[in-house]
């Protein structure tokens, strides 16, 4: 067991294996409830000692020994060399996290799908997800370049909803026949435009790289822009707090 957390360490062991490492308690209690229902599949389970330390712990215990889910003890120092963590808290699962394809995403008028542009930053990856699905988003597309979904950090900055949300992976070729057969607006967040009056049809929208910003091919076909108003002398915002106020302006319900 030890060995193959240890594979899944590097993101080759994670693509040849299709399987994640979900580490902590909030993320092993998501992955459960979870189980059976969203596609995730709850392989195998380390815990240590201090998993039964506190009461949230010895709930999560009791859980997977109800779900039938084997937990295997480890020692802490050899735990310690398996998390990704600086605090951990005893416990982390191998999981086969969901299968999404773009016809699981339907979107809506005030359900948009957040498509990732060559984000790299695993976390905000992670927080862009757990925002979208907070928000009540459709799901969430990322393009090539973005980091990759079961990268540890990832997974631990969605904080769970990567087990709820479709987040599915498209060349943009594949984005532009989604984006036709959804009758979806795309649109593409840039510094300096303005956010729509008013919402007519459902939205996909474009984030970029945190140095790059969208690939220009995009501009070509993409159904307009949409931005934040900043103050003077403001470049820009975080990627992923950009991409929440967008989320949250499209989303909200102010009739």
């Amino acid at each position: 067991m030890t060995a193959l957390v240890r594979d899944l360490r590097l993101r080759r062991g994670r693509e040849r294996r299709g399987l994640a490492l979900a580490e902590g308690i909030r993320l092993v209690e998501e992955a459960l409830a979870a189980r059976g229902r969203g596609g995730v599949a709850i392989r195998h389970v380390l815990a240590t000692p201090a998993l039964e330390a506190s009461p949230r712990g010895r709930r999560l215990q009791a859980g997977l020994k109800k779900a039938l889910v084997s937990v295997e003890s480890v020692g802490e120092p050899t735990f310690s060399t398996l998390t990704a963590t600086e605090n951990p808290q005893g416990v982390l699962a191998v999981v086969q996290l969901p299968v999404w394809a773009a016809a699981d995403l339907t979107p809506g008028l005030r359900a948009p799908v957040l498509v990732l542009d060559a984000v790299q930053d695993p976390g905000n990856v992670g927080t862009m997800i757990r925002t979208a699905f907070a928000l009540g988003a459709a799901g969430v597309i990322t393009l090539p370049g973005t980091a990759e979904l079961a990268n540890p950090k990832t997974l631990r900055a969605t904080m769970g909803a990567a087990f709820h949300l479709p987040v599915v992976s498209l060349e943009e070729e594949e984005l532009r026949r989604w984006v036709a057969q959804a009758r979806v607006r795309l649109l593409l967040a840039e510094a300096g435009q303005k956010f729509p009056e008013r919402l007519t049809e459902p939205l996909a929208i474009v984030v970029g790289n945190e140095g790059a910003g969208i690939r220009p091919s995009l501009a070509s076909w993409a159904g307009g822009s949409i931005g934040i108003p900043l103050r003077p002398g403001a470049e820009s915002l975080n990627v992923a707090i950009a991409a929440g106020i967008l989320l949250y302006e499209v989303t909200a319900d102010r009739d």
